[in-house]
């Protein structure tokens, strides 16, 4: 069982441009802030947006979420439970130090104990069992069972530099003082709430960096990233509101750049508790029996969303009604789950089945920062749960970055989140969020729900360790249906994303929503 990669592609991702000159600068008006610096702190895509640009990984998914070598050239699994990664040789950390196989051991490690992440590696690097250094640039890893997808995994965990983050604490990536990557670009400086600046890696090991200064204005306000933009003041803006593009389409001095996203947008309801925070009874007094944890009071709730509407009027026509967390192309897709359709007289029925006929009290939780119209998505679910025949008691957006944090602490009963696929297998997103949340197995790491099915993450396990990827997919297919008929999560839509730039300024549309500077280019 071998997984080897080309040496092709690793001379191709080292070639050197050194004798190219650098354009200035780039100013980029972003619309979400992350959490922190430290890439370990959380996976959520706020955070690794700047992750991304500093550090490196083992492996790196390409625009098409196809993987290509990062920190690693080679990789094969020497028996069931062993992996030998061949490491990249001549690869310096932003300070001039050496990168070798301490520096992955260390990060692997590391990564697994940060304390109060929202969205921790946990899953991503639960397989290991333990870790033996070969030789400066060759590592084996010891999984506790068979991992098929092993670099899918540990391979997306990013590598810091030994030397800088032993003992660092959150405060240490935060200033920079420990903020030491192999990345294309170096922190300089985060100033939350206002920006973040990066600058050139002039000993990056793959192809230069075309920019020599980068900032990152955090703008959370749409309206906001489209004036900036129209006026000069950046160069480059993400998340544009689809019923700006129109508009935008038309101005010679704008480009459009879309593609569909790989990123699931989807309501998670509370279903694990005896009692929910935001939940109660039609007169709005509190509710002691917790009728979210019923999966016909969910398939009700699923069959008040008109999804198609929401699409349309909301998103501009920007995005396709989901029914399951996998989008078409994807390994574990299934063609069978498709998206619920309107149909109150099914949904009252179901209520009224569930012993809830009046139906209940509900509050909507959402970000109103993280995707564009998450804010607008939620006030147009809360009158679609109120003409369905629930007590809509409230919608409540917030900035992503607080958001996250109180989800992943359950601190509401229906909130709207979205989990992007980065891989070509639907695997990590159905093992992160919809397994049993367990810490010490590394499942559910995303499972803000608490959602729980013993038949599902049966399933799941058995997918997770079949080598043969037809047989995989057949299992993570048999595993959707079983989490999606029980109204895991409420799926809503797969979103269409847009950027948007000045003339002269080019950009790589990408399936995982990354705004990076290497993404961006002077036009030709």
């Amino acid at each position: 069982m071998k997984f080897l990669r080309p040496a092709f592609l690793a001379l191709a991702l080292s070639t050197s441009l050194g004798g190219m000159a650098l354009a200035a600068d780039l100013m980029v008006g972003s619309s979400t802030e992350p959490q922190a610096i430290d890439p370990h702190y959380s996976r959520t895509g706020n955070s690794q947006q700047i992750a991304q640009q500093i550090f490196n990984r083992m492996i790196e998914p390409d625009k098409n979420l196809q993987v290509q070598p990062g920190l690693a050239v080679e990789w094969k699994a020497v028996d069931p439970l062993t992996w030998e990664v061949k490491l990249r040789e001549g690869v310096t950390f932003s300070d001039g130090t050496p990168f070798t196989a301490e520096d992955v051991e260390f990060s692997i490690n590391r990564a697994a104990t940060i304390p109060n992440s929202p969205a921790p590696f946990t899953a991503n690097v639960a397989p290991v069992a333990s870790i033996e250094i070969v030789d400066p640039l060759t590592i084996r890893f010891k999984t506790e069972k068979p991992t098929p997808q092993f670099m899918e995994l540990v391979g997306l965990v990013y590598i810091v530099s030994k030397k800088a983050a032993v003992g660092a604490s959150i405060e240490d990536f935060n200033s920079g003082k420990a903020t030491i990557g192999t990345g294309p670009y170096k922190f300089v400086s985060w100033t939350p709430g206002d920006r973040y600046v990066l600058k050139a890696n002039p000993t990056y090991w793959g192809e230069k960096p075309k920019f020599e200064n980068v900032t990152f204005r955090l703008m959370s306000n749409s309206a906001t990233r489209v004036a900036a933009l129209l006026s000069g003041d950046v160069d480059l803006i993400d998340a544009v509101p689809p019923n700006d593009e129109a508009t935008l389409a038309k101005d010679p001095k704008v480009t459009l750049h879309s593609t569909p996203s790989g990123r699931i947008i989807y309501l998670g309801l509370d279903s694990a508790r005896d009692e929910s925070p935001f939940v109660t009874g039609p007169d709005g007094k509190p509710l002691k029996a917790n009728p979210l944890k019923d999966a016909r009071v969910r398939k009700a709730m699923s069959k008040m969303i008109d999804r198609q509407l929401l699409i349309d009027r909301v998103l501009s026509g920007a995005g396709t009604p989901a029914g399951q967390l996998a989008p078409e192309g994807v390994g574990g897709y299934t063609a069978d789950l498709v998206a619920d359709t309107i149909d109150i007289d099914g949904a009252k029925k179901l209520l009224a089945e569930a012993g809830v006929p009046d139906g209940f009290g509900i509050t909507v939780h959402s970000s109103n920062d993280r995707f564009p119209g998450d804010g607008d998505v939620a006030q147009a679910l809360g009158q679609l749960f109120q003409r369905g025949g629930l007590k809509v008691n409230g919608v409540v957006t917030q900035p992503y970055n607080v958001y996250a944090a109180a989800a992943g602490k359950q601190e509401f009963s229906a909130f709207i989140f979205s989990f992007g696929t980065t891989t070509a297998s639907a695997s990590a997103g159905m093992n992160n969020v919809l397994m049993t949340y367990s810490k010490e197995a590394g499942t559910g790491s995303f499972n803000r729900m608490r959602y729980s099915n013993a038949d599902y993450d049966a399933k799941m396990r058995e997918a997770l360790a079949e080598f043969d990827t037809q047989k995989r997919n057949a299992l993570l297919s048999d595993a959707a249906k079983i989490a999606f008929g029980d109204q895991a999560i409420l799926p809503l839509y797969w979103p269409k994303v847009t950027w948007a730039t000045r003339k002269g300024i080019d950009f790589v549309p990408n399936t995982s929503e990354d705004t990076l500077a290497t993404y961006a280019s002077e036009a030709k």
